[in-house]
């Protein structure tokens, strides 16, 4: 009996999820033609084929290093992956493995498929990449976006003659273009990015995509013309290609890269003006000055994006015990809540000394170790930091943590190590 795993996947929302249960659907018509057995069914819904990081896909490579099944079986080969690298890594996993590989579309798989089909799929990507681009840059010449809802906009829902939809249409959303030129006229009378977000936030004025305001959300990036206070968009232009996408081979996150600004596509768009031009370049003067000012200039030259901060103990285990947001570093020795100092989303504005904190977030562990194994600032072997939202095992040797408090620490409700 041969026992064969269906795998199937769609790439993008704009189909159907019926395409996952039709490619079962004529997977198991073959596998009865052939007599095999299917054992397991494995998917992928809305997931490119350029990326190994799908849940369905790596549950199909961990069953088939444990001799789960015999044969692999989809639709095509591009349905399992579209990137040259990742189909010989798949052959190469399943060939260790002893299973063997069959598409409805190419057969049996071999190394030649591996080497024509795997470079076939990645000019395929290429090509489609180019064509969306062409399509991006034709909608922005004529006055339309190429995606994505700015805030200050709303889309617009238009047909061309045939029914078929046209796409890029805006407009102004006036209560939102509102709250465009409150930032502008507020920046340019002298108050802060941030100090402009904590007051939108404090007044409950949702923030784009309806989440809260930040002062980088209104800075942006002036190299890349990001944020609110940089977008041309509000003085009736439209700038396109500013930056291009590179997917990032280690996480399959998509990783931005500027281009040069002869590539940008510029096109005037005066009915979707909400700012004065007036009013536009005095902020504009206001901004240029804070980066030519000395404490900025100085900033810049010691590259500080290139250094990170040391990783310690309580790196991304440490809340705050009001909001439940993460303590950030604040100076080198203190933590404190990102949202009441950054956002001013809540009250709680005290810090805690790192140190004072990743002692006694130990403390409860060490309280019932073994003689001689406890440390003020380690756990002993045995422990584990005790988090609220684990559910693994626990020591025999260590109680439950109970509510202490180390000298000199924040009081619990100020923070909370999970």
């Amino acid at each position: 009996m041969t026992r064969v795993a269906l795998y199937a996947r769609y790439s993008s929302d704009s189909q159907r999820e019926a395409s996952i249960e039709d490619q079962v659907r004529t997977c198991r018509a073959r596998a009865e033609r052939e007599g095999w057995t299917v054992t397991q069914v494995f998917t992928d819904y809305g997931i490119s084929g350029a990326t190994q990081l799908r849940p369905g896909y790596q549950r199909l490579l961990e069953e088939a290093r444990t001799g789960a099944f015999d044969l692999v079986l989809a639709e095509a080969l591009d349905r399992l992956s579209r990137d040259q690298e990742h189909v010989a890594g798949l052959y190469k996993q399943l060939s260790f493995a002893g299973v063997g590989l069959v598409t409805l579309a190419e057969g049996e798989i071999s190394e030649l498929h591996v080497g024509l089909k795997g470079t076939m799929n990645a000019l395929f990507l290429k090509d489609l990449a180019q064509k969306t681009r062409r399509g991006q840059e034709g909608r922005v010449r004529d006055g339309r976006s190429a995606g994505g809802r700015c805030y200050g906009y709303r889309v617009v829902r238009e047909f061309d003659h045939r029914g078929e939809p046209v796409r890029g249409g805006r407009s102004i959303d006036e209560a939102e273009a509102a709250i465009v030129r409150r930032v502008f006229r507020e920046f340019a009378a002298g108050l802060s990015p941030r100090a402009i977000a904590c007051r939108l936030n404090a007044e409950g004025v949702p923030g784009p995509e309806g989440g809260v305001w930040q002062g980088t959300t209104l800075r942006g990036h002036h190299a890349r013309r990001t944020g609110l206070l940089r977008n041309e968009l509000y003085i009736g232009r439209i700038v396109w290609n500013r930056m291009r996408f590179i997917k990032d081979p280690a996480t399959g996150k998509r990783v931005s890269r500027p281009n040069p600004e002869r590539e940008w596509v510029n096109e005037e768009v005066p009915h979707l003006r909400i700012v004065d031009q007036e009013l536009w370049e005095t902020v504009q003067a206001r901004l240029g000055e804070i980066r030519s000012s000395p404490k900025t200039a100085k900033l810049i030259a010691s590259g500080f994006w290139l250094q990170r901060r040391p990783r310690h103990l309580l790196t991304g285990k440490a809340f705050c015990g009001r909001c439940g947001g993460p303590l950030a570093a604040v100076g080198k020795d203190y933590l404190a809540c990102a949202a009441a100092r950054g956002k001013g989303t809540c009250a709680n504005r005290k810090g805690i000394r790192r140190d004072a904190l990743s002692s006694t977030s130990w403390r409860p562990a060490n309280r019932n170790c073994p003689p001689g194994s406890q440390s003020p600032t380690a756990p002993c072997p045995a422990c584990t930091p005790i988090s609220p939202r684990s559910t693994g095992p626990r020591s025999p040797t260590c109680a439950p943590p109970s509510p202490t408090t180390a000298p000199n620490a924040a009081k619990p409700s100020s923070c909370c190590v999970r």
